[in-house]
């Protein structure tokens, strides 16, 4: 089904529908309020806070937007207000759900993997340096693959001013990753 139709059932009436809905964004939702709030319990508990909004504002999904640009607006503004009222900055996911658990892999995998995973926790932790706003231009362009358009309609932005938005939070995230990654190799060879 998609979500339209499952939308559809659940204003019907068929409520237990919403559960496809949650299966189906959850690790979405998850990743998304671990980016925003910082740590996997007050994530989960964001989370969880995200799909109860989600369900009691469902009649107000038009369809003017995919419904998981609807559905980040929802989680963006969940997570703002659960940081404001726990005061906490923005850290990295973890890399752990970010990768997925992988350790079944083939032992000739394994060096491929290890490396995926430390190149994706430094690129996170580059973003995690840069500006809230940054970041989440970032954070939603790759990944929650949204559009530009879909990105305005998230941040309240022109399409083109996300375009220039983006083009500088790149700039800054290559900025500092090159700074993260020559102090990780000062600190290894001891300069």
């Amino acid at each position: 089904m998609t979500d339209t139709e499952i939308i559809q059932k659940v204003l019907g009436g068929e409520k237990d529908c919403f559960a496809y809905l949650i299966d189906r964004y959850k690790n979405y939702v998850f990743t998304l309020m671990v980016n925003i709030v910082g740590n996997r319990e007050d994530a989960e508990e964001a989370a969880q806070d995200s799909f109860i909004k989600a369900y009691r504002c469902l009649a107000d999904f038009r369809g003017e937007s995919k419904f998981s640009t609807w559905l980040y607006t929802i989680v963006r503004t969940t997570g703002i207000t659960y940081l404001r009222k726990r005061k906490q900055s923005y850290i990295p996911i973890d890399r752990e759900i970010a990768s997925g658990k992988m350790d079944n892999q083939e032992s000739e995998f394994r060096a491929d993997l290890i490396e995926r995973k430390s190149r994706y926790e430094q690129v996170n932790r580059a973003i995690c340096m840069l500006g809230t706003e940054d970041a989440q231009v970032i954070n939603l362009f790759y990944k929650g693959e949204q559009s530009l358009v879909e990105i305005g309609q998230i941040m309240g932005l022109e399409p083109n001013t996300v375009k220039v938005k983006l083009f500088r939070a790149r700039q800054k995230l290559k900025e500092k990753l090159e700074k993260y990654l020559s102090e990780k190799i000062n600190l290894k060879t001891g300069l």
